[in-house]
């Protein structure tokens, strides 16, 4: 029973402290990402282009640093990496939210470069705590916290922006997020499964710290992972700009946040219930059963019927990121997995920024609808290549496989 598997791993103080950990760590995250738009745009007094630039700039230099970051998790333990991460989040955003545009756009540039490899950190975190059996499981746990970050997180921005100058909200989340790196290393979650570790947590045990040569697993079958995350998010960010679209041309902007957050609904559900199957399903498979569900709400006649469609989407959005996750942590050696999710996690920014452009271009060109059309489609797209790949190299290994000869009669 799905319940059961939840109640399991769950029990495992570890887990439970590696989500909150990710909660705590994530909020911040999130909420910057919307007062620093709200702060270029009321507070500096600047064009939506010029916040979009800030955010681009920062998106840019995180993605960059995913792999590096990771890396040097993989080779010098958590504590290590996460120690200049917290100094130059502390130095760049104690300066940053009271200076002028460009300055705050090197400054966000600066920190995400150094930012806190907190998503490799957690999953790892989340892997490393629960037996393999149970990992889908987790790992979707891990999902329905991001979600609830995200949900709660800008809700809580915005409302803080309403009520204080920006300069000094965006001051207080980011310090909190600096908080949050401090204690993730004073709880020093273990990142590696027992028996790759010492005791004290800080990484791997001295034998095992250097990670495994690159060329050995980045290979075509890890990138084809990592192109199906990408996938997964820009139909995720193409649909939130569409979404937000559909209800200007309903003339219903002030449902914009409920629709956002029954989306945002269907996916948290969507995670539980994968995480309590039985058997794990390709990305591929959802991939394209995500980009099948995304298509109809080109279709909306209105706000309710858009809700539920978005509902309807949502519940793929969860096991989809989840699935890609689980695979790469399944065809990566633990020894190398900072890096690799930092190249994962790399793709899925990567993924997001090429959405929202794509599905702005289509909205500009056809309208609304277009958009949910285009990145849908592209999400199958990649979803029935990455499956065919997969297929066809399976088939080869097989071919390739020594065949068993018959005993000899006698």
């Amino acid at each position: 029973m799905p319940i059961q598997r939840y109640r399991r791993v769950l029990s495992s103080p570890a887990l439970r402290q590696a989500l909150l950990l990710g909660i705590l760590v994530r909020m911040p995250i999130f909420a910057g990402a919307v007062v620093l738009t709200l702060h270029v745009v009321s507070s500096l007094d600047r064009s939506y282009g010029a916040a979009g630039l800030v955010s681009a700039a920062a998106t840019i230099a995180i993605a960059v640093s995913g792999p590096w970051r990771g890396r040097l998790l993989d080779r010098l333990g958590l504590r290590r990496v996460v120690v200049p991460s917290v100094i130059v989040a502390a130095v760049c955003w104690s300066i940053a939210p009271f200076v002028g545009y460009w300055l705050l756009l090197g400054l966000a540039a600066l920190a995400g470069l150094f930012v806190i490899p907190s998503f490799s950190i957690i999953r790892q975190a989340v892997i490393a705590a629960v037996p393999e059996g149970d990992r889908r499981t987790a790992i979707s746990l891990d999902s329905v916290a991001v979600e609830l970050s995200f949900m709660v997180g800008p809700a809580l921005g915005v409302w803080a922006a309403t009520l204080w100058p920006t300069s000094w909200v965006l001051f207080g989340i980011e310090m909190l997020g600096v908080a949050a790196g401090i204690l993730l290393w004073v709880a020093n979650p273990s990142i590696r499964e027992p028996g790759a570790q010492t005791e004290l947590g800080d990484g791997p045990a001295p034998e095992a710290r250097a990670a495994v040569p690159r060329s050995q697993w980045f290979r075509a079958q890890f990138l084809a992972i990592c192109l199906g995350a990408a996938a997964t998010t820009v139909v995720l960010g193409g649909s939130d700009i569409a979404i937000v679209a559909a209800l200007r041309a309903f003339d219903a902007q002030s449902t914009i946040g409920w629709v956002l957050a029954v989306w945002g609904l269907g996916s948290l559900i969507g995670g539980l219930v994968y995480g309590g199957l039985h058997r794990s399903i390709s990305a591929f498979t959802l991939l394209a059963g995500l980009g099948l569900v995304t298509l109809p709400m080109a279709f909306a006649a209105g706000p309710m019927s858009l809700a539920a469609l978005a509902f309807v989407a949502g519940l793929l959005c969860a096991p989809t990121i989840t699935a890609t996750i689980d695979q790469v942590s399944r065809v990566v050696p633990a020894s190398s997995r900072g890096e690799a999710m930092g190249w994962h996690g790399s793709f899925m920014t990567a993924g997001m920024a090429l959405g929202a452009p794509l599905a702005g271009v289509a909205i500009d060109l056809w309208g609304w609808g277009a958009g949910f059309v285009v990145v849908a489609l592209a999400g199958v797209v990649v979803a029935v290549v990455g499956a065919g790949a997969t297929a066809s190299r399976a088939r080869r290994r097989r071919a390739a496989a020594p065949t068993p000869t018959a005993p000899a009669e006698v």
